[in-house]
């Protein structure tokens, strides 16, 4: 599947579901409908009321990740975080807060329609500690070693140059900083008619690395103290949620995925021998 080709679906319907969240429609259920349910079982009970009571309204009803990173990883006060696929900013918003004002927390979205939206959670949300950037995560408009944290929500895995996101990820980390991302991956094979479905590259699933792919290339880029650490387990019904939304015969190949789809709370660190890249980190 050509690189090209996936992110303008990915970009079209990131942007549909933009839209569908500022007219009040709610998510767009991981870009397909949500009257469907497709992707119900991945994209629900994300946050809890505590950290949905702090946000603007449209910062959480925009939410299409798998995972809350922000609640499994470490941050501190006065560190920098980037956020992969920032969406209407809800981890970047949550991020800017644990970070307080002497830190910073950047999202990148490649969506317009996204980026404006998550201007508008920002300005509401009253932070200033908070940047959005236009790009793509396969090259991201950071320089060398500028970034404590690296964070990401059911983004990665839309990417069909993930060896380029991971390479990326190392690059705009400092040395010592840390890879901190929820994502969805496979165990065991998965059906080919699964990873063929455009629609399910979109849906959050069809793109999903298996868990020891994912391992090893994070250790290719570079990373080291890798581990994946399941947040949820997809049984038989949840698959059928989205295979049938697809238009895939869930009745046929729902046994065959039954438990092999996980979200996962994926931590690496970039050594901190790691050589320096720029004179950011020389200085």
């Amino acid at each position: 599947m050509k690189t090209e080709d996936v992110r303008t679906v990915v970009k079209e319907k990131y942007g549909q579901a933009a839209l569908r969240a500022k007219s009040g429609a709610g998510n767009a259920c991981c870009g397909g409908s949500a009257a469907d349910g497709c992707c119900d079982p991945i994209t629900s009970n994300l946050y809890d009321a505590a950290q949905a009571g702090e946000l603007p309204e449209l910062a959480v009803s925009a939410s299409l990740g798998c995972g809350n990173p922000t609640a499994l990883a470490e941050l501190n006060p006065g560190e920098t975080v980037l956020d992969l696929g920032s969406g209407g900013g809800i981890d970047v918003l949550l991020s800017a807060k644990r970070v307080g004002p002497t830190g910073k927390a950047y999202g990148l979205d490649m969506t317009d329609e996204m980026l404006a939206l998550a201007a508008e959670n920002k300005e509401q949300s009253g932070l200033t500690n908070v940047e959005f950037l236009k790009g793509e995560i396969e090259n991201i408009p950071l320089p060398d070693n500028s970034v404590d944290v690296i964070i990401s929500n059911c983004v990665i895995n839309l990417s069909a140059d993930k060896d380029r996101v991971l390479k990326e990820a190392f690059r705009v980390l400092k040395p010592g900083g840390r890879f901190a991302v929820s994502d969805v991956v496979v165990r065991g094979s998965v059906p080919a008619a699964v990873r063929k479905s455009m629609e399910l590259w979109v849906g959050c699933v069809a793109g999903a690395l298996s868990d020891l792919d994912y391992v090893a290339k994070l250790a290719r880029a570079g990373f080291d103290n890798i581990d994946i650490e399941p947040t949820r387990v997809y049984g038989l019904a949840d698959a059928k949620g989205f295979l049938t939304s697809s238009g895939i015969d869930a009745d046929e190949v729902a046994t065959q995925v039954e438990g092999k789809f996980v979200s996962g709370f994926i931590r690496a660190t970039k050594p901190s021998s790691a050589a320096c890249c720029g004179p950011s980190c020389c200085a």
